[in-house]
């Protein structure tokens, strides 16, 4: 009776060593903190300009019609509120 063949395995390959691996860049884009703080202060800025000065600033006195102290209280929120957005990029 014939010998069946026995199977050949493949020689051992150790698994790669941990040294080779790339490592993670930990940290934040170079922009998101200026970016983040500038937001924040634009928005204070605009709210505390708009209540000390804003009859006096054409552009301030005309948003809004009825509502402008609403809409330009609004409008210092939202860069706040985009300065808050920003942030939860930094590291």
């Amino acid at each position: 009776m014939p010998e069946s063949k026995g199977r050949k395995r493949d020689d051992y390959t150790p698994p790669p060593d941990k040294t080779d691996r790339k490592p993670v860049k930990i940290g934040s884009a170079p922009w998101v903190a200026p970016t983040m703080v500038t937001l924040f202060v634009i928005g204070l800025l605009w709210i505390v300009v708009f209540y000390i000065a804003g009859a006096d600033i054409p552009i301030m006195n005309t948003i809004g019609g009825a509502y402008n102290a609403l809409v330009n209280v609004l409008i210092g929120f939202a860069f706040i509120t985009a300065g808050f957005i920003v942030s939860t990029k930094w590291r």
